[in-house]
């Protein structure tokens, strides 16, 4: 359904500081970017796959990068060990919690998933449906 996911960032040294732990945790690789008259960029996408793609773009305006309210990009991992993984790795690499790893039985039984935000304010969201029946969710306090 998806070519590409894009978000902003104002310090792409920083980003690939954030990215690219967690990235490798949810088993996405670092792919190049090749200069295309374009803004300096990073990018992500599955072993063995061209697309689905997640870039990580300086605004080609020059204005500065801004997280849009509202929206959020949700990766799905492999179980809930590579969400926590990622969860903090994010954390580590200076992402922000809105809302701790946990089950959220409120989206189905068998879902797990955290929030985040990267150094940007951008809103992530890391995914698994893996049953092992339903605990309460986590919070940011955990």
């Amino acid at each position: 359904m998806f070519s590409h996911i894009t978000v902003g960032s104002h310090d792409l040294p920083r980003s690939l500081r954030f990215y690219a732990p967690l990235m490798h945790a949810l088993g996405f690789q670092r792919r190049q970017v090749l200069p295309d008259g374009g803004s300096p960029a990073l990018c992500w996408a599955a072993a063995a796959q061209s697309r689905p793609r997640f870039y990580v773009y300086e605004p080609y305006d020059q204005l500065p990068a801004s997280a849009g309210n509202g929206c959020m990009v949700a990766f799905q991992a492999a179980d809930r060990h590579a969400v926590d993984r990622a969860y903090a790795l994010g954390l580590a690499a200076g992402g922000r919690c809105e809302g701790a790893p946990g089950w959220r039985p409120q989206y189905g039984p068998d879902y797990y998933g955290a929030y985040l935000r990267d150094p940007d304010g951008n809103k992530l969201h890391l995914v698994t449906f893996a049953s092992a029946g339903v605990r309460p969710p986590g919070d940011c306090n955990a």
